[in-house]
């Protein structure tokens, strides 16, 4: 083929579907001078032997956008490219055995119709009418997506490379990227056939993912499954039931035992996820090979067996069959088994679109959400589901392994509030991390760190089966409940560890920051929450700004955080600035002691100045060692979070705990903290804030100044404040029954769709159910009666007053 082209805007590492969709949505939008590099052949990876299911379903409202995209885009891509393609959109029946399921599903199928999909839930005698062939007497019902089908990989791949070559981008098979350098603010790619340089440079290498992220220094959080799928025999019913009805039967997923089961001409194809699943390419004994394009593992049918068993005795037909075929191939896993799509962790121009597990259905949707990170740096969806920037350093190579075992053997598990998987765990331990497991403590993972969820009494069940619920029961309720009152009435202390931390100081540091922040730094000795905009308003993090002087300034912000805030920070940090910016996270711990009685307890340790008002902040000593009393308190109290060096933190908990034991001092955890936070309506990151919303769309007017001079998103939210607000950040008292509303539940008014949750919970303190939410504007107002749908059922939702429903005037927080 000759020498490569010597530039580019836009160069894909990779030849998968996802790489092509990427290339074809960048050309599709104008941005024709890009180019694809593959080793071999397009689809060589894991797309040629995907087994190319299409489904629209996720619990997560970002990956459904994005499946529900491409199948929107499937089903026109054939005439809009003029490339035949198979793809049968035959429906499928997701089968459920337990209330629960049937409760995952009914959230899925409230989020599916909030999309326009018409998804819908049977009872076991409608499953027989649209599947005859399936035992159901077991079953509890199924959920139907009739949008769900399977499409030929290869010649899907092929359409969209024809897409993007006939609008103008280039594909070089048989040329793999062999290293790349940074060069006068360009990447150049070194190829077998010459160099090619090029503004933008992108990731989307598959299963080889992590082999490419070397070369620009990135250990990739990744790993490869092998996952296997058996054809079987052509069965004369199948042949006769598609004659009969002009179509192939629906696909069949057993989620409760873990398989899929489709139509494959008149035959099966039966794929499960088995608990005892296999990885390949841990060890330097079992290295990556230089080029598996077009390999299969060996057959590997013994661990597998009891799936074979259990799909013959739900569909018996299969059992008449006989296996005429197994693939067993790689597929890539990241920890939390959904993709990486976004901006390369501390990389300029540099992107990635790869490790992903259902790489056909989601190919579609990635393309046009990569090609909006490219081109415009921000994407229409939220899509931090899918963030590189959610895993940062302590993502090893040994958690990659055990948490995407752990995501295969369950991937069709169904995800809890309360519930905490256990692989990958103790990554990141405070320094009083055996002092509060010995009080009860039961841990989940932030960003590595483990923090109490909440505290067990004696005889509680602390089981995971006793969190596999979306109920309020259990022992973790009453225990949480108990940890809130100690809150109201007395006092209580959380460890902290792993807030995101950064140092901002020098020249002008606080003029800069006014640039970014829709509202004003505060002064030196004080403490403010800082919102970060784009350029279209929309609420992209929160920061509290602790300001130590004119110029210096320590931002903290949510564990998850660290690496999309500090990036942002950097990003728009003006060349030559004479600012430092330092990510100081690892350096520091906190703890929380909040309550009417906190007062009294820290006077018995400290000589520090406890008069000093709300949002304010001073340097102090407790048990011999430097800390920072911060007054404030995300509980909704009288308090202070206790600001330390890391080695510090065991010696302010001691001296702390021990001063609180006359005033009724409990520990509490992340659990009471979000129920406390509700009724506050504090906003949580990711959740309430997201950009999903606008600033004003958020119910944050009171944090932008609009007589400033500039600041991003300025422009946008002026235009949106002259226009009109369209939804508007509400909180809600649900009368609820025995669930709160999840994330996304849809808000209803005289029949129509309003608006969605954005979190939701039990609030101890005012026992009633809250939730958090937008809804179109004019139902914004206080005493208005919604409905909210939670797993299926509609509930009276009336928004609150414009005021916290804990505290109103914020008297006891003042105290």
């Amino acid at each position: 083929m000759g020498e490569i082209a010597g530039h580019a805007r836009v160069v894909i590492i990779g030849g998968g579907v996802v790489g092509v969709s990427a290339l074809y949505h960048l050309a599709k939008a104008g941005w024709t001078d890009c180019v694809l590099l593959e080793k071999n052949e397009l689809t060589a990876g894991s797309t040629w032997h995907a087994a190319g299911n299409v489904p629209t379903f996720s619990s997560s409202w970002s990956v459904m956008n994005m499946q529900r995209y491409s199948t929107e885009l499937y089903r026109g891509l054939a005439e809009e490219v003029d490339y035949p393609m198979n793809y049968h959109v035959t429906g499928s029946i997701r089968l459920g055995h337990s209330k629960e399921r049937l409760r995952e599903f009914q959230r899925v199928a409230g989020m599916g119709r909030y999309q326009g999909m018409d998804l819908d839930i049977l009872s076991p005698d409608e499953i027989t009418s649209r599947y005859p062939f399936a035992e159901t007497h077991d079953l509890t019902g199924a959920l139907y997506d009739p949008y769900d089908g399977d499409i030929d990989p290869a010649q899907l791949t092929q359409a969209l490379a024809k897409g993007a070559r006939d609008l103008g981008a280039k594909i070089y098979r048989f040329c793999p990227a062999t290293g790349v350098r940074r060069e006068n603010d360009e990447w150049v790619i070194s190829t077998e056939k010459g160099e090619i340089r090029c503004e933008y440079v992108v990731n989307a290498a598959g299963y080889y993912a992590r082999e490419v992220g070397k070369m620009f220094g990135r250990d990739m959080p990744m790993m490869v499954m092998s996952h296997q799928y058996m054809l079987f025999d052509e069965v004369p019913e199948v042949e006769a039931w598609s004659k009969e009805n002009g179509k192939k039967l629906p696909l069949v997923r057993d989620v409760d035992s873990s398989y899929y089961l489709r139509q494959e001409k008149n035959g099966f194809n039966l794929g499960p996820y088995e608990l005892n699943c296999r990885a390949h390419w841990t060890t330097p004994d079992d290295p990556m090979p230089g080029d598996f394009s077009f390999q299969l593992f060996p057959d590997d049918l013994d661990r597998l067996e009891w799936y074979i068993n259990d799909a013959v005795e739900r569909v018996p037909l299969l059992g008449t069959a006989g296996l005429t075929k197994t693939i067993n191939g790689p597929i890539p896993y990241t920890p939390d088994g959904n993709p990486l799509i976004g901006p390369m962790p501390g990389v300029p121009n540099a992107f990635e679109a790869c490790v992903f597990t259902f790489g056909i259905c989601q190919g579609g949707g990635a393309g046009k959400v990569l090609a909006e990170w490219v081109m415009h740096g921000e994407t229409e969806w939220d899509m931090w589901s899918c963030d590189p920037r959610r895993f940062t350093g302590f993502c090893d190579q040994d958690y990659s392994i055990a948490k995407g075992k752990e995501v295969y053997g369950h991937e069709y598990g169904m995800h809890f509030p309360h519930h905490a998987w256990p692989a990958g765990r103790n990554k990141k331990l405070s320094p009083v991390h055996d002092r509060i497991a010995d009080l009860g403590a039961q841990f989940g993972a932030y960003n590595g760190w483990e923090r109490a969820n909440w505290y067990a009494r004696p005889g509680d069940d602390t089981s995971e089966e006793a969190t596999q619920t979306w109920a309020r029961e259990g022992a973790w309720f009453e225990a949480v409940r108990e940890e809130c009152l100690a809150v109201r009435d007395a006092a209580g202390i959380l460890d902290l560890p792993g807030f995101s931390r950064f140092k901002v100081q020098g020249p002008g540091a606080r003029d800069w920051l006014n640039t970014l922040i829709t509202g004003m730094a505060p002064k030196p000795g004080r403490i403010g929450l800082g919102y970060f905009a784009d350029e279209r308003g929309r609420i992209v993090t929160e920061m509290s700004l602790m300001a130590l002087d004119e110029d210096f300034f320590f931002l903290i912000t949510a564990a998850t955080a660290q690496w999309h805030d500090f990036e942002w920070l950097i990003k728009n940090l003006p060349a030559g600035s004479e600012i430092i910016i330092e990510d100081v996270t690892e350096a520091f711990a906190c703890q929380i002691l909040t309550g009417p009685k906190s007062r009294e307890i820290l006077s018995a340790v400290t000589e520090a100045d406890l008069s000093k008002s709300w949002l304010t902040h001073q340097s102090a000593q407790i048990a011999g060692t430097w800390c920072q009393l911060v007054r404030v308190s995300f509980a909704g109290e009288l308090g202070w979070e206790i600001h330390t060096k890391v080695e510090d933190t065991a010696p302010v908990f001691d001296a702390v705990m021990q001063a609180g034991q006359a005033h009724g001092l409990k520990p509490f955890g992340m659990f009471a903290l979000n129920s406390l936070r509700l009724e506050k309506s504090y906003r949580a990151w990711k959740g309430d804030l997201s950009t999903d919303y606008t600033m004003l769309q958020g119910g944050l007017e009171r944090f932008v100044k609009f007589e400033k001079p500039e600041f991003i998103g300025k422009q946008a939210l002026l235009a949106e404040r002259q226009r009109g607000v369209t939804k508007r950040f509400v909180t809600l008292l649900v009368d609820a029954g025995d669930c709160d509303a999840p994330y996304m539940s849809t808000l209803w008014h005289d029949g129509k769709v309003v608006g969605e949750t954005t979190s939701g919970g039990w609030g101890h303190r005012i026992g009633k159910s809250i939730a958090l939410g937008m809804v179109r504007a004019e139902l914004a107002e206080p005493g208005t009666v919604l409905e909210v749908e939670i797993f299926g059922e509609r509930f009276v939702a009336t928004v609150a007053p414009d005021e916290p429903l804990w505290d109103p005037r914020n008297e006891r927080l003042r105290a």
